[in-house]
């Protein structure tokens, strides 16, 4: 390639800069004209070092350019500037968050519980908000926040300890798995909510609830669905409703973002309720439901060939835990995990040509592993992790 200036050019297609090389060899060009065609500039000569150091500034300014014209767009502006574009939208980057999880605590009516905590069947310690106050019905479900940071897990009915006790409160458990806490909120992850929060004014009653769900803090996964029929559906919501899945987030604060968004008269349809009171003094229940965790099992052979190491091996596996961490819930519209799309997971690595895949099963719960794609009910959400994942290497 041949360039007549080593400026980056902004044109119609957006902006471009020279290479290092093709920098370089401007440079040299350039200095032969001046200098002779038989000046002698190859890397061992001191000329050919100093115009190595002018082309190396040429192109790292020429690439901050380029960065730069980039940052202005949320499509393609990294770090620092995508956060602050995004708030053009409203939004902000998650910082690093908490585990969480819906309890139902049980007790005398009108009892008031003040910085109340609970425990998990491993001793993890959870708190509830600072006041919660038992309702008429006896039972009120709140979200509970791990007391450490991290991924704390809790699975469905084993935080059933009281840490502080209080006359009145007399149970306490969770009919749901914990929501993993995050780390600081990745760009790919922050674009994507972007994305969404565009829907937010749009026309799309259905668009703009689950865009200003997705914009609750520690909203990791979500999946809106709607019933516009006068019955029961194929998946068991009922007439005339929304069911939204979220995984993360403030029960109360999802309840009361869908019951600002929803349009008037439509029901809601989840596991989960929450009381919500509005600005006129009307209460109403919204429902919700959070993901039903599935652990997805696998088990890949391969066959070394030349070239292969277990590092390739571990990225493989990687490569898979990813993927199935991060198929929507349901599972999209297929309403599944697609076996061939496991496939172009574990063979997307770096040394791929160095194995060939001769068999990966997959197999949700403990079921039977099969070679097949894995069915997705509507309310459920993929996980697995290394101990669930076995390669065999012949």
């Amino acid at each position: 390639m041949t360039i007549t200036t080593v400026a980056p050019i902004i044109g119609p297609n957006g902006v471009t800069a020279p290479s290092y090389a093709d920098i370089l060899s401007f440079i040299r060009g350039r200095y032969q004209q001046i200098f002779g065609a038989d000046v002698y500039v190859d890397p061992d000569s001191q000329d050919g070092q100093f115009q190595a150091v002018l082309a190396e500034a040429f192109y790292d300014m020429g690439s901050a350019c380029v960065a730069a014209y980039r940052s202005f767009s949320p499509s393609t502006a990294v770090g620092d500037a995508l956060s602050s574009n995004v708030k053009i939208n409203g939004i902000v980057r998650n910082v690093s968050t908490f585990s969480t999880v819906d309890v139902q605590i049980g007790g005398t009516v009108g009892t008031t519980i003040i910085n109340g905590s609970v425990q998990d069947a491993n001793g993890n310690t959870w708190n509830l908000p600072a006041t919660v106050t038992i309702p008429g019905a006896g039972t009120i479900t709140v979200t509970a926040t791990a007391q450490a940071a991290g991924d704390i897990e809790a699975n469905p009915y084993t935080v059933t300890t009281i840490a502080t006790p209080k006359r009145g409160w007399q149970t306490v458990t969770n009919a749901s798995s914990a929501a993993p806490g995050a780390p600081v909120q990745s760009d790919a992850d922050l674009r994507a909510v972007q994305a969404i929060s565009t829907a937010l004014p749009s026309l799309t009653v259905l668009d703009g609830l689950i865009g200003a769900v997705a914009n609750v803090p520690g909203v990791t996964r979500y999946r809106p669905y709607e019933n516009d029929t006068s019955s029961t559906d194929s998946r068991g919501i009922s007439a005339n409703s929304i069911a939204v899945v979220v995984e993360g987030g403030d029960s109360q604060t999802i309840a009361a973002t869908i019951a600002a968004k929803k349009t008037p008269g439509t029901g809601t349809f989840g596991t989960t309720s929450e009381t919500i009171t509005n600005v006129y003094g009307n209460s109403q229940t919204i429902h919700f439901s959070r993901p039903s965790e599935v652990v997805v099992s696998s088990v890949i052979s391969i066959k070394a060939l030349a070239g292969y190491s277990s590092t390739t091996g571990a990225a493989a596996v990687q490569a898979l835990i990813a993927y199935i961490n991060s198929v929507s819930i349901g599972g999209g519209d297929a309403g599944s995990m697609g076996w061939d799309n496991c496939m172009e997971a574990v063979k997307s690595v770096p040394g791929a040509m160095t194995f060939r895949v001769t068999s990966l099963t997959l197999s949700r719960d403990s079921e039977t592993p099969a070679q097949a794609d894995v069915d997705i009910a509507y309310n459920e959400a993929l996980t697995t992790d290394e101990s669930h994942i076995t390669l065999a290497v012949s």
